[in-house]
């Protein structure tokens, strides 16, 4: 029997990787009450947006905004996704707590969607270190290394490159790297093998995994990333969310499914299922005609479910 950990965190993207992906603008307003909302459900890690231009992403053109009322939440970690120094410059005038920076191993994928080869965005991220520590400031630079299962565009992306430019984002100074499965061709398989080299190369700063379930795997791929010792992963609520260049996407893991698979596995989240179940179906409401996804929300808590206590949660 694998041996899982006591403890997991979900980090919550469907403020930005679920809406940039759907036509609906949410009011700030109502994302104001979604992270409150998120937070009071236990949640703790909240992904509010991103810094890119507003004619390209009017859905998150409120980004700042979310990132100062995000702060005032106790205890929850803001993080932002910045695709270039301009918008961590932004970042570290907002204080958020990270900037998630992506690069695709897919160099094909890099192209379309950055506009810059991978080494390209590795210099960058040597800028934006050198900005950050110039500025004194304490957040943190996170390398999301994305497509690094396949690609859409290139196919076949070597572990080899993959990891690679996870050691140069680690000698450009970010302070963690995590993986993503950016159109949806991993499986459990191919994830074990990676992350074991990862984390063998990476240690403890390999810090999050990122699954999308377009084909129907994200919770395996989750699962897979257990055992090789991750306990952090990206979820979005309703499993909205997805990649510009994977046509047929289904979106992201649902966070609902994944805090319920990790709490009924005796893996403590800290996440109030129920909570975060009512907010879904707020948030159902207000993107009306969207496609959403998931399965709990359907079926419901089975009543064998007993949320997940360790001995310090009770401390």
């Amino acid at each position: 029997m694998p041996a899982y950990p006591a403890r997991a965190t979900l980090r919550e993207v469907g403020l930005r990787d679920g809406l940039q992906s759907i036509d609906t603008i949410l009011p700030t307003e109502l994302k104001f009450a979604w992270l409150r909302a998120a937070h009071a459900a236990g949640v703790r890690e909240i992904e509010v947006g991103s810094f890119v231009p507003a004619r390209l992403l009017p859905q998150l053109a409120d980004t700042a905004e979310l990132v100062a009322f995000a702060r005032s939440l106790p205890g929850l970690c803001v993080s932002v996704l910045v695709p270039n120094l301009k918008g961590a410059q932004r970042a570290l005038e907002t204080g958020a707590d990270l900037m998630l920076v992506p690069l695709s191993a897919s160099e094909a994928h890099s192209r379309a969607n950055l506009r810059k080869t991978p080494d390209e965005v590795v210099a960058e991220v040597a800028r934006m270190r050198a900005e950050r520590d110039a500025a004194g400031a304490r957040t943190l630079i996170e390398g999301g290394i994305g497509t690094a299962f396949g690609c859409t565009l290139q196919g076949e992306v070597a572990q080899e490159d993959v990891l690679r430019y996870m050691q140069a984002l680690l000698d450009a100074g970010a302070d963690r790297v995590s993986l993503a499965d950016t159109v949806g061709y991993a499986n459990p398989r191919a994830v074990r093998a990676l992350f074991e080299r990862a984390r063998a190369m990476a240690g403890e700063r390999l810090w999050c995994a990122h699954f999308h379930d377009t084909r129907g795997l994200a919770l395996a791929n989750v699962h897979a990333a257990l055992e090789t010792g991750v306990t952090r992963f990206d979820a979005s609520l309703a499993g909205i969310g997805g990649c510009p260049h994977a046509p047929g996407a289904s979106g992201n893991a649902a966070s609902e499914d994944l805090a319920f698979m990790l709490e009924d596995m005796g893996i403590e989240t800290g996440i109030d299922i129920d909570a975060l179940l009512a907010l879904r179906a707020q948030v159902a409401q207000w993107l009306d005609g969207e496609s959403l996804h998931g399965a709990l929300w359907r079926a419901g808590l089975p009543k064998t479910f007993q949320a997940a206590v360790t001995v310090d949660s009770l401390s």
